[in-house]
């Protein structure tokens, strides 16, 4: 199954995410398909950028987000 989901970046106890879509067979930060967003927790507010376009398209054709995707799709306004 199709799943986006984030991927971990950035140095040890400094956390970058990048929002992808990956099979959910693969690890966390291994392989995935498309890179649609990123999200940085640690700035105030939490920064969110997402190509709405791009995410709507792989929800309409079946990509199922995780819990965490889909508050963070939902705070930018992509759902």
């Amino acid at each position: 199954m199709v799943k986006i989901r984030l991927r971990r970046m950035g140095a040890k106890k400094a956390p970058f995410y990048r929002i992808v879509v990956a099979d959910s067979r693969y690890p966390r930060d291994g392989r995935f398909i498309e890179e649609i967003g990123t999200y940085d927790p640690r700035t105030e507010p939490n920064t969110v950028k997402v190509d709405g376009d791009k995410a709507r398209e792989w929800i309409k054709n079946g990509a199922q987000p995780t819990d965490t995707v889909k508050t963070l799709l939902k705070n930018a306004g992509v759902l």
